[in-house]
Order: C-alpha cells, then structure tokens, then sequence
C-alpha cells in the first residue's frame, strides 16, 4: 500500500481564493478585514511564524498590523496593550503569538481580547463553544485538519481517532472537534500506557507532541489515515514531523507530508476567521463554508 499524500498547501491556496472573494466583497462595502498581530520577544520561530501570517493577509487584500514588543514587556503593559487594540473598531481579528515569556500569564492576555476578535480561538467563550459544539472561533491548526479532512471526502462520523498530544492550542481542540463529529476519540499522551496498541486501533490518527518521527509503521493500522501537525527542526537543519513519512506512507492510506500538509491550513483559517470576524461587523451575511471542490 502506498498512501495517497494530502496536499493541505494546494486545499489552502482554494480555501484562499473563496476568501479573497468575501475580502472583495468587504472592501466593496467600504471594509478592509484587518488583523491585529502581537509578538513578544525574539523567537525566531515565531517571527517567521508572524511574518508568514501577515503576508498571507495582504496577498488576499487584507491589512495586517504586526507590533513587536520586548521581551521585558510587563504582563500589565501587554494586556493593556492588547485592550487598546480590541477598542480599535478598524481591527477585526487580534491574535497574541504564543508562547510568551514566562513572566507572562498567557490566559490573562488572551482574555483581554473580545471573544469576537480572538481569530485564534483561545478564549474561555469560545473554547466554551467548542466545548457544547456551537458556533464560535475554533483554534486555526485543528480546525484546518477538520476542513482538510473534509476537503478530501472523508467521513469522521464513525471512525476511531487517536490524538497523540493533550495541549490546548491541538490536542485537546482536536478531540473536541472530532467527537462532535460523531468520532470515537482516545487522547493520548506521555502517561498513556502501550500507546503503540492505542494507535493500532485507530482508522485516524492526528500527531501533534513535537518529537520528530515518533510515529512509527508499526504504530499504525494499514489504512489508517495519518495527520502529522508536527514541526521539528533536525541537526542538519532539515525539517521532520512527528510521523516516519517514507515508512508510515507505505501503511496509511492517507498522509500528510511535513511541510506543506497542516501548516498551510492553519493560516487559511485564521484568515478565514478574520474575515468572518470582519462580516460580522459589517453587518453582512457570514457565507457558511462550503466545502472546496
């Protein structure tokens, strides 16, 4: 078996050409959708990060505002920082790049953005929303997985899914996402016990923990579909998941290639929830999204 390989740059670029159309139609009305970025410190991951964000924003006819602050800033000077640019009616979406310096209560600042302006998803009101399954802003990474999925034709309802990872911004978002898609979901993570017997059984598998090539063809039912979220940076400098592609590939049915599969879906949707975000205040229909054909 050889799996066949998702492209999530070519569903993104679709995704984008819908956006571009709602963009158009918003500046035909007089609004410009416009994002809000804030970075702290000087992550070169996240610079590249910020930088890619905020050029996808303008190729679509957007206006995004990157702020760089020092990693000295105090945690009551950011989250007043970060209310001023949620009281700027002009600014649609604001997203905080994470993480920040420890001295930094990340959820304080996140709460000083109005749920309506948290593009990324990471405010109590909307995680609250994913929680019961109603509409909101979802966190952008599984939320490009959901819409990949559905891109590419797959049912969840029914399927056995295991997340490897528990974290707020993938894990823990993506079970969510995928038991309100009527999947059997396990979340696994360093406590799990034989997690390779955990993964065996699954018809999905969604790979977000940060270590390269962890997922093994051992590890995977023949197939199964395989999402790698995963982005490490190898000695030699080369980029790695947290799936063995070339191995895993020759099990799966599906895979998702590092990079060029998530990363690229990601920032379609905090695109997509920006100009959402920017429908909304004014006062046009929000489109539903439709899936890309």
């Amino acid at each position: 078996m050889s799996a066949r390989v998702i492209d999530g740059k070519a569903i993104a670029q679709a995704y984008r050409a819908e956006l571009k159309v709602r963009v158009d139609r918003l500046r035909g009305e007089g609004v410009v959708p416009t994002l809000a970025v804030v970075i702290v410190g000087d992550d070169p991951a996240s610079k590249v990060y910020v930088r890619n964000k905020a050029l996808a924003a303008e190729a679509l006819g957007m206006r995004s505002h990157v702020h760089a602050m020092a990693a000295s800033v105090t945690q009551a000077q950011l989250v007043a920082f970060v209310r001023n640019l949620d009281a700027d009616d002009e600014i649609h979406g604001i997203l905080v790049q994470l993480p920040l310096p420890r001295h930094i209560d990340s959820r304080a600042v996140i709460e000083a953005i109005a749920p309506e302006k948290d593009v990324d998803g990471f405010h109590y009101f909307n995680v609250g929303s994913l929680v019961l399954g109603e509409p909101a802003f979802y966190p952008c990474t599984p939320w490009g997985i959901m819409k990949m999925l559905e891109h590419e034709g797959i049912a969840v309802e029914g399927l056995r899914a295991a997340v490897i990872g528990r974290s707020t911004v993938v894990g823990k978002p993506m079970a969510l996402m995928l038991i309100n898609a009527n999947a059997t979901v396990t979340v696994c993570h360093s406590k799990t016990r034989d997690l390779a017997g955990v993964t065996r059984e699954a018809d999905l598998i969604v790979a977000a923990v940060g270590k390269p090539r962890m997922v093994t063809a051992a590890m995977v039912k023949p197939g199964a579909i395989v999402i790698d979220v995963g982005i490490n940076r190898l000695p030699d400098g080369r980029l790695a998941g947290d799936v063995d592609f070339d191995a895993v590939a020759a099990v799966a049915s599906r895979i998702t290639p590092v990079p060029g599969g998530v990363g690229p879906m990601t920032i379609a949707m905090l695109l997509a929830n920006t100009v959402k975000a920017a429908e909304r205040v004014a006062g046009l229909a929000v489109r539903a999204e439709t899936r890309i054909a």
